[in-house]
């Protein structure tokens, strides 16, 4: 079994949903976890201390050690309280799981220039500040981790500019930090959940009949947690990587280069007449990550 004992993990978004079935299997699997969560809505609205002091006292009545954090992870003070904490509390930090998020649909004209900034800072900036603030403990640690999270919508979906947008900054955030880490041991990589949830309740206008009800039925959030506890873990074999978790699939998600074309006197014409070719998935390679020499 994979066990936790000893290692002390800080989760983000865990009143809810996948962030908070994380954080009770770490606890379950001996972990001291530090519960954060702002207490809002899905638009970060409303912050409320309850709902993480809820979920920290769920996994405590189960034998469980935890505390409560309701810092918010965009604002630079916050992420120093959250770290700061898990010292006090802990004595250390071994894992970071970047859960946080806020969520919305929206066209890309109608939303305002704050809307996008406001995705940014806590998906992308969030999960860099929170990272970062960490990072000399998860040096400490011999065996650090960082799960951040990121979206099938980072690969184009409607109305969601803003959301894959940020989660696309954290697809290259997960991957350059991965290389940054790899000296010390760090390994740093990514889940790209799929799961009933409040969110996909706010996205179910969007979606066809009956895909939030089925999802909320087929797909919990408890799904999604072994992927993200096992990214946590010092047994963890990979880095850089973003795994896809939904329902009980787990697969790879990948960049990838094609073998393309070459030609010397290349001209928009040739590239207008050589698309396909340049284009064909076939024989494509993943992206490797460039570790120092």
């Amino acid at each position: 079994m994979l066990d936790f004992t000893g290692r002390v993990v800080i989760v983000t978004g865990a009143a809810r949903g996948i962030g908070r079935a994380y954080a009770h299997l770490l606890g379950a699997r001996g972990a001291s976890v530090v519960v954060n969560d702002l207490g809002g809505d899905t638009d970060g609205r409303d912050p409320s201390a309850e709902p993480a002091a809820a979920v920290a006292a769920e996994i405590e009545a189960a034998g469980g050690t935890a505390v409560a954090s309701a810092d918010s992870v965009a604002d630079p003070k916050g992420v120093e309280a959250i770290v700061a904490l898990a010292v006090e509390e802990f004595g250390r930090v071994d894992a970071v799981v970047n859960n946080a998020g806020n969520y919305r649909i929206g066209r890309f004209e109608d939303l305002e220039p704050e809307v996008y900034q406001s995705f940014l800072d806590v998906h992308y900036l969030g999960s860099l500040l929170l990272a970062r603030a960490a990072w000399p403990h998860l040096v400490a640690s011999g065996s650090g981790r960082v799960v951040n999270t990121v979206s099938a919508a980072l690969t184009g979906q409607p109305d969601m500019v803003h959301y894959g947008a940020a989660k696309g900054a954290v697809y290259g955030f997960t991957r350059n930090l991965a290389v940054a880490g790899a000296p010390h041991g760090i390994k740093v990589n990514a889940v790209a959940p799929g799961a009933g949830t409040r969110m996909m309740d706010v996205a179910g206008p969007a979606l066809p009949p009956g895909t939030v009800e089925f999802m909320h039925e087929q797909m919990p959030p408890e799904m999604v947690a072994p992927v993200g506890a096992y990214l946590a873990h010092p047994d963890c074999a990979i880095t850089g990587e973003v795994l896809n978790a939904a329902g009980g699939y787990v697969s790879r998600m990948v960049m990838v280069g094609t073998p393309g074309i070459h030609d010397p006197e290349l001209s928009p014409e040739t590239v207008a007449a050589r698309i396909g070719e340049i284009t064909d998935p076939a024989n494509a390679q993943p992206a490797e990550l460039a570790f120092p020499a």
